[in-house]
């Protein structure tokens, strides 16, 4: 467990009196703003001018407003399949559905539930759809709004047969967090209550129960966590049959790591679980565990990235006396990626090499049962939809050149049938992909996806795009490269995938592996990868430009300012990038589990080596980066590229910088701001790296 913050041994934190860009971190301020614009307004001219920005916009225009790409849905509480839409006509969308039936057909007939574009403009707000939590087989939902694409939201109550927000029902106002129903009358409500209900990472630790027609103020407190958690919550425990079975609670101890207790005769019981574990959920009467660590019970170990379960009414009596059983462990290169529960059974996906797998299980006279869902082979697939009234799930199969295709699966007959397929938005013919190794630097291999362009030359020439993520056990896949061939490929770049240590490629350990005092393992394998384009011949240092957000953007930040001379391109999207205030900044308190606590002097000296922000040397030659932010992202906070910016301009250093005035963390902006955005990225990865 990571020291709590009001543990730290060492508050020798950067302050005004050494970082005179501080005031870059007060997201709205007038004066922040004001060199906002004026940023914007240099970048602009620069890129804008190019007489290929008109062009690439308009490609990328095409592409996110086409009709025909796959409307991907939801299975509604009332057997109707819901789909969020965003086109030039409906840039905030359309909450809309249709019946299975229609679905399947080429032209879905299709009923708006919400309009987001006429509701913002009656409310005067910069709405972005955050999705619903419904109750059952009831109409009532609570729809999750945010403005201006924040991470946190307001939360009304509404009804989807009638279209229509509930008079007088559920409103919470802006806040972190989030509600389960309890049943028709009652939710379970974990939000902002006032002072002293957050923790330092600015999430929730409280829990009440409220009752309709009541006042929040009068809830009853359910659950506490600590101040010092990252989170806390509590939440019913529903089985596949939308049945509450159990009461939960957790603490968020760090990032990685909770501590779950069970609701037993109106008291909570701390289970007996590793830190790194979890509910996973309810099928055939067992309770079901996923552990990211070995997990000794008795004389039983259950290996990391398993699956666990427990008879579910024995687990309920004795929550930590009921005898535990092995369901799944994984093989060599094999992780679990995303699951789904039907009526009938639990589905798995698996990562087998980076490939996608997929597996059925039933408890079946006392033991489990799996069997291979026969999906298509060499390719990315998730799990989508799923239907908790019958035995149907669909699985979304993509990979870089070839466009997704939707299949539905019948659990019963086991059949798979294609029900949609995108379109192709490039031309791939002649392009190939080739899975390769570089070496980090203490020798462990890392694969690579490269991604070649009809006609590619080892001669070193070939500009190239590398991305990368190395984070937090989140994979980075093969999926249809859609703007990146029609803007990129299809100009006669290549594009590069690095699967990363600290990423979730190969299962939990390929992550832990890489954290806190072993994070540098991380940028040395991205390093490890620009260096073998290098050295095959892929590519040089002159044509050979990075790119990635959030994680990914300190990834490319500790790139280019570790070898600035392997790389002339660096687009640095929604960054940490000031490891040493990163815990100041946004939300980035909650990752600690990650990265370390730049307070305790012993943690500071892991950071302190690669913060990217403190490498921002005058005496350095660096490449010219493109900083990317939005003024809306309360997760990471534009305050990192804005800083990063600022002292390079102190510096006398090149840079671009634009930040998104309107989206937050993870977009939210319209299809119209997204494709000026992805044309200002190509013309400047086409300025660098092509002219």
């Amino acid at each position: 467990m990571t020291a709590a913050p009001s543990q730290a041994q060492d508050s020798h934190v950067p302050g005004p009196d050494s970082d005179p860009f501080i005031w870059l971190e007060e997201a709205r301020s007038d004066r922040a703003l004001d060199w906002v614009r004026a940023e914007n307004a240099r970048t602009e001219t620069e890129l804008t001018s190019d007489p290929r920005f008109e062009t690439l916009k308009a490609e990328a225009l095409a592409i996110l407003d086409s009709d025909d790409r796959i409307p991907y849905v939801s299975f509604g509480p009332d057997g109707m399949m819901y789909n969020f839409w965003q086109d030039k006509e409906n840039p905030k969308g359309i909450l809309r559905r249709t019946s299975l039936a229609s679905y399947r057909s080429d032209n879905p007939a299709w009923e708006t539930v919400l309009d987001v574009d006429a509701l913002a403009a009656a409310e005067g707000r910069e709405w972005v759809y955050g999705g619903s939590t419904c109750y059952k087989d009831t109409p009532l939902c609570m729809v999750a709004l945010s403005d201006g694409g924040k991470d946190a939201n307001v939360l009304r109550e509404f009804n989807r047969k009638t279209g229509q927000f509930v008079e007088n029902g559920f409103v919470l106002a802006e806040s972190q967090g989030g509600v389960s129903w309890i049943d028709e009358n009652t939710l379970m409500v974990s939000r902002d209550f006032g002072e002293g209900t957050l923790t330092e990472s600015q999430y929730p630790f409280v829990t009440k129960i409220w009752t309709r027609g009541s006042d929040l103020a009068d809830a009853q407190e359910f659950y506490r966590g600590a101040p010092n958690d990252v989170s806390a919550g509590a939440y019913p425990l529903r089985d596949n049959k939308d049945e509450i079975q159990a009461m939960v609670a957790y603490r968020g101890l760090s990032f990685h790591e909770r501590q779950y207790a069970l609701r037993k005769d109106d008291a909570w019981v701390t289970l007996n679980m590793p830190k790194k574990a979890g509910l996973f959920g309810i099928i055939d009467g067992q309770i079901l565990f996923s552990t990211d660590e070995d997990w000794t019970v008795g004389e039983q170990t259950f290996p990391a990235d398993a699956l666990v379960a427990a008879d579910l009414e024995a687990w309920k009596a004795d929550p930590n006396g009921a005898a535990k059983t092995l369901v799944w462990a994984p093989g060599d290169r094999q992780t679990k990626q995303g699951a789904a529960i039907t009526s009938e059974s639990l589905y798995v996906g698996l990562l087998d090499n980076v490939r996608g797998k997929a597996l059925k299980f039933d408890f079946v006279d006392g033991a489990w049962v799996s069997s291979a869902v026969d999906v298509p082979r060499n390719a990315t697939v998730s799990i989508g939809a799923s239907d908790d009234k019958s035995d149907t799930l669909m699985f979304n199969v993509t990979d870089f050149l070839s466009p997704s295709r939707l299949y539905l699966y019948d659990g019963q007959t086991a059949q798979l049938d294609q029900i949609k397929s995108a379109p192709s938005y490039f031309d791939a013919a002649g392009m190939s992909v080739e899975q390769l190794e570089a070496t980090s630097a203490d020798g462990t291999r890392i694969p690579y996806f490269l991604v070649k362009p009809d006609g590619m030359k080892m001669d070193g020439s070939t500009p190239v795009l590398l991305s990368g993520y190395g984070g937090f056990q989140v994979p980075r896949l093969p999926s249809y490269l859609g703007t990146t061939g029609k803007l990129w490929l299809a100009r006669g770049g290549a594009y590069v995938l690095a699967n990363l240590r600290g990423g979730g490629e190969f299962g939990p350990m390929w992550h832990q592996t890489a954290i806190r005092e072993n994070k540098q393992r991380t940028w040395d394998d991205f390093i490890a990868v620009a260096q073998d384009l290098v050295d095959r011949d892929i590519t040089s240092p002159a044509h050979l430009g990075i790119q990635g957000g959030s994680q990914g953007g300190l990834l490319v930040g500790t790139a280019f300012t570790q070898r600035p001379d392997l790389f002339d391109a660096a687009i640095v999207q929604i960054p940490l990038f000031d490891m040493l205030r990163y815990h100041e900044i946004g939300r980035g308190a909650s990752w600690i589990g990650e990265y370390g606590d730049p307070r305790i002097a012993e943690q500071r000296a892991w950071i302190e080596p690669y913060s990217p922000y403190q490498k921002l040397d005058e005496d350095r030659d660096f490449p010219k980066p493109f900083f990317i932010t939005s003024t809306a992202d309360d997760r990471t906070h534009p305050a990192h590229g804005r800083k990063a910016a600022a002292k390079m301009a102190a510096n006398g250093d090149d840079y671009l910088y634009y930040e998104d005035m309107v989206g937050g963390h993870s977009g939210g902006v319209d299809n119209e701001q997204r494709a000026k955005l992805l044309a200002l990225q190509n013309v400047y990865l086409i300025k660098q790296l092509m002219d």
